[in-house]
């Protein structure tokens, strides 16, 4: 990948903005249809022209490999949701490469920084607001009671990886967490048969018969769907409580769920090693890592490893008050969390009943 004007440690924004515009436009891939607003204020900014296009993270995978196997490489930059996928896949092929603008790190976590975590999207617990003036639940061995049977949404974690990257994070980093929240809710010590306690909770979950579907919107309909007679509770990307303005909805934030709210998995920003533009490609990735280029974003509850962004006052969700109450996504295990995917999908198959 070319350099412009400037030595690692130090930057110069003119510098790559002129290098930019003399570079090819670029094409951006990203699993949020927010991209195409990105990249068109980007472009309307700097007059180097970028296009963004909306492409789940797994074809994002497959584009990038492809492209850079037959070496025709047409996505400049491309944003993956899907950590373990690009650190599995890509990384160690080396099709893409992590640039973090040397301006931005003392600004941006170290393990953040290569690969770029651009942002962190939360996952949350949600009740209907409408029935209830506080979340019907405390505590996620709750859910796992004969009250909540076939009463908890959420998508099918043999169709969503987010999922079981979190059973292989909660496993991995907050399972004392897990354990603790038993013996806080039930009033004894965890006894299980099972190789953790998260594994315990996974299983007693699967068995309390989930309603799954194949969206957030789906978990969010039903839960947050007005004018409902009997509560239930989901899991589901903070983003979908814009439905409460946009559809009516009456989604509540579970801010007293033990031991953790939510989770959150990370979005991963990379330059494909085979681009034409590399000055533009990077003038992109610093465009993003600042508040206004994330703004599209920002507004869904996805929040940038830039410690000096914050969420909006008006994020519908209410997240930005509760993150130190979230399982933040550990990049160390990110791997592992490859590695286990199997693993839990056919734990969770064996475990599940309707």
């Amino acid at each position: 990948m070319s350099s412009v004007a400037f030595a690692d440690d130090t930057f110069d924004l003119d510098a790559l903005i002129e290098a930019a515009k003399a570079e090819a436009p670029i094409q951006v891939y990203d699993s949020t249809g927010k991209i195409v607003e990105m990249a068109d204020n980007f472009t309307a900014k700097y007059g180097v022209e970028a296009v963004g296009t909306k492409v789940k993270a797994q074809a994002q995978l497959e584009m990038v490999i492809r492209e850079a196997q037959a070496g025709n490489v047409q996505g400049d930059v491309t944003m993956i949701s899907d950590a373990p996928a690009v650190m599995a896949q890509l990384v160690p092929q080396g099709f893409v490469t992590s640039w973090l603008s040397p301006d931005l790190k003392d600004k941006v976590a170290p393990r953040y920084q290569d690969p770029l975590v651009v942002v962190t999207m939360a996952n949350v617990w949600a009740y209907n607001a409408e029935l209830s003036d506080s979340c019907p639940v405390s505590n996620i061995w709750e859910l796992t009671e004969p009250a909540w049977r076939g009463k908890v949404a959420m998508q099918d974690p043999l169709n969503k990886s987010v999922y079981t990257d979190w059973f292989n994070q909660m496993e991995s980093h907050g399972d004392a967490a897990v354990a603790e929240a038993y013996e806080a809710y039930f009033g004894k010590p965890l006894e299980t048969d099972e190789a953790s306690a998260t594994a315990a909770w996974i299983k007693a979950m699967a068995a309390n018969g989930p309603l799954l579907g194949s969206s957030d919107s789906a978990a969010a309909e039903a839960v947050g769907a007005p004018g409902q007679t009997e509560s239930f509770m989901g899991l589901m990307s903070s983003a979908k409580f814009r439905e409460n303005a946009d559809s009516g909805f009456k989604l509540g934030l579970c801010t007293s769920m033990k031991p953790w709210v939510g989770f959150t998995n990370a979005g991963v920003g990379m330059i494909t090693a085979g681009t034409d533009s590399p000055n533009a490609s990077k003038l992109f990735m610093h465009y993003v890592m600042t508040e206004e280029g994330i703004a599209p974003q920002s507004v869904d509850g996805k929040m940038s490893t830039n410690s000096d962004i914050k969420l909006p006052e008006d994020e519908p969700s209410g997240i930005g008050a509760v993150l130190d109450q979230v399982l933040a996504y550990d990049m160390s295990t990110a791997l592992d969390d490859w590695d286990m995917r199997q693993d839990w999908q056919d734990f969770w198959r064996l475990s599940y009943t309707k």
